[in-house]
């Protein structure tokens, strides 16, 4: 009877989905399932859903609810976390702050200044939680579902020795479209993903040994199939593969989508996830404000229905079971893709088992797929140092490294975003406590100010004399003419 924890089960939606996916694996009907939110109304909602799944299915399992996150993880086997620190206020400031100065973003999650800030929120209250962990249940194995999922996961790896899996459900629902796309079942699809979270590549795409990627290209150059994934499918058409997350998704994380009113009009003109601007913040917003009026699990049926496309309950069925299970999740990169830095965070083919989870061999990423992994990477590595070492200069920095932003501002606007952003989510930040990003001013300069002598090039110098023995030589021409 293992107990699962779930550390963020104010998240109705998210909670239910996975305890209706545990409760429906038949070896885990006789589970503990612990829910564990710092809101007691919505765990309480929680509770009496999951609760009357159990009864109304004449079901083994039981489970209790505490806002006491200690005394949840005690004696856990497994932990899922699926926390968003901040809120609706922290995501709607990351959003509107990040516009006021031009950044526009759609999911405003993981990339931009806002996945920089929901980074310095976040991977704080991760730590304390592994922190708990090591000493309450050291053997647990934490399923991540916390965003942005690169950062956490990397803070996690370099923190802590608790097992761990960073999830999320790009490359099975994508995997649905691409299917779709060319009128195939997902289950004829042989497939290789890798890269990192929010930009992992489709690397294979086979049917019965036959490369599928020519239909698919074929296809999106058809108006019809580009028109609702165009930022996915020009990448495709100048990158040559294709990426597991949404258009609006990849909008976020490269600097040629949202840059200018031009090219958001031309690629992210679509709805939702498609393009359009605030999209996650919006309908975060429209979420929220409908459960903070009524219980929304009240009315939802409690009849079990095959899994979700979710892997936790698929991993934690492995591991009581010993069966495999092959899935993609975020770990560490020890090897695994040879052209990114080792200690990031890559997302991968693993194995679960009885032994554990496996990380597979990828090796090399297409060099212009590893590049553009790289740009984001880089923000991920200075993000994670800044919360370690609590560095607003290095969570300025990161910020500035990230492709759309430094597209689109200078360094001091970047700045000034950055120092605007941080005073506005205070209240979330209690790890910068005292700490504050300085200003630096632009540099007035008089009329008539005279630069000071620097030393001369050594290129230039080489110019230099070059100009000065053609003027000789025309000199000497000059004269001999004259003659």
């Amino acid at each position: 009877m293992p107990r699962i924890v779930f550390i963020g089960a104010g998240s109705l939606v998210f909670t239910k989905v996975l305890a209706m996916d545990i409760l429906a694996t038949p070896i885990l009907r006789e589970s503990e399932l612990v829910l564990m939110s710092r809101t007691a109304e919505k765990l309480s909602w929680s509770r009496a859903f999951v609760q009357r799944v159990i009864e109304d299915n004449g079901l083994q399992a039981a489970v209790w609810a505490t806002t006491d996150r200690r005394k949840a993880l005690e004696g856990a086997d497994y932990v899922i976390t699926m926390l968003g620190v901040g809120g609706l206020d922290a995501f709607q400031k990351d959003y509107e702050l990040s516009l006021k100065y031009g950044v526009d973003l759609c999911i405003a999650n993981d990339g931009g200044p806002a996945g920089v800030m929901r980074a310095a929120r976040t991977i704080p209250v991760m730590l304390e939680i592994v922190r708990d962990m090591e000493e309450l249940c050291p053997g647990a194995l934490l399923l991540n579902y916390v965003n942005p999922m690169s950062p956490v996961c990397i803070a996690i790896g370099r923190s802590s020795s608790i097992p761990f899996v960073g999830l999320c459900h790009g490359v099975q629902t994508t995997l649905g479209l691409i299917a779709a796309y060319l009128q195939l079942n997902k289950s004829e699809i042989d497939f290789l993903a890798a890269g990192i979270n929010h930009m992992c590549w489709f690397l294979k795409l086979e049917k019965e040994g036959q490369d599928l990627y020519p239909q698919l290209r074929e296809r999106f150059e058809r108006p019809e199939y580009y028109l609702p994934e165009k930022v996915r499918g020009e990448t495709l058409r100048h990158f040559g593969y294709f990426m597991t997350e949404s258009s609006g998704h990849l909008s976020d994380y490269l600097p040629y989508f949202r840059k200018n009113r031009e090219a958001l009009k031309l690629y992210c003109d679509q709805p939702g996830f498609g393009g359009e601007s605030g999209a996650a913040p919006k309908n975060y917003e429209r979420g929220t404000r409908l459960f903070r009026s009524r219980n929304y699990l009240a009315d939802e049926s409690s009849k079990l229905a095959p899994r979700s496309v979710e892997y936790g309950s698929y991993i934690i069925e492995a591991r009581e079971t010993g069966r495999p299970f092959a899935f993609n999740g975020n770990v560490l990169n020890q090897g695994s893709i040879n052209n990114l830095p080792g200690g990031c965070c890559v997302e991968i083919p693993l194995t679960a088992d009885g032994g554990g989870l496996q990380a597979h061999m990828v090796g090399d990423l297409p060099p212009q797929l590893a590049a553009l992994c790289q740009t984001n990477v880089n923000v991920h590595l200075l993000v994670v140092e800044a919360c370690l070492k609590k560095n607003l200069e290095l969570l300025f920095q990161a910020m500035a490294l990230d492709p759309l932003t430094s597209a689109v501002l200078s360094l001091k606007q970047i700045r000034d975003l950055a120092i605007e952003l941080i005073e506005a989510e205070r209240p979330y930040l209690s790890h910068f406590k005292g700490r504050h990003l300085q200003p630096r001013p632009a540099i007035h300069i008089p009329a008539g100010t005279e630069p000071v002598k620097n030393p001369l090039d050594p290129a230039l110098a080489v110019v230099h004399h070059l100009q000065s023995l053609a003027k000789k030589a025309s000199g000497q021409g000059s004269e001999g003419r004259r003659e």
